[in-house]
């Protein structure tokens, strides 16, 4: 379980801290052709979605890592989930159904961080 554990947090750390640097860093303008969100969203939106997924990305591999406190594995995992919920819910209000498959792919992983996560405590 930690294995598998390990594999899921390793690959969801990896796109959410290149996610949520990329909105960190990035202006509105050079996020609009990867983002078309963008434009109707105001930038401290942005940033703040950016550092929380540089958060999560951090919950799932510092404290199971360190021992510390490892339960904040499982709150992080389950803040990605509702990340991915805003997501699909903005995806969907815009009328981009097509465009939700990969938060479907990061919403089942993080949940499935979740549950192996448990085996951490």
């Amino acid at each position: 379980m930690q294995i598998a554990y390990w594999i899921v947090a390793g690959l969801l750390a990896l796109v959410y801290l290149y996610s949520g640097g990329v909105k960190i860093l990035r202006s509105r303008e050079k996020l609009r052709p990867m983002m078309g969100w963008v434009d109707a969203t105001p930038v401290a939106v942005i940033k703040t979605i950016g550092v929380l997924e540089v958060l999560g990305a951090a919950g799932l591999i510092l404290p199971p890592l360190t021992g510390v406190a490892p339960a904040l594995a499982i709150a992080a995992a389950i803040g990605l989930i509702l990340v991915q919920v805003g997501g699909i819910a903005l995806h969907l209000s815009r009328g981009e159904g097509r465009q939700i498959g990969f938060n479907i792919v990061l919403l089942a992983l993080a949940g499935v961080a979740v549950w192996l996560a448990t085996s951490l405590l």
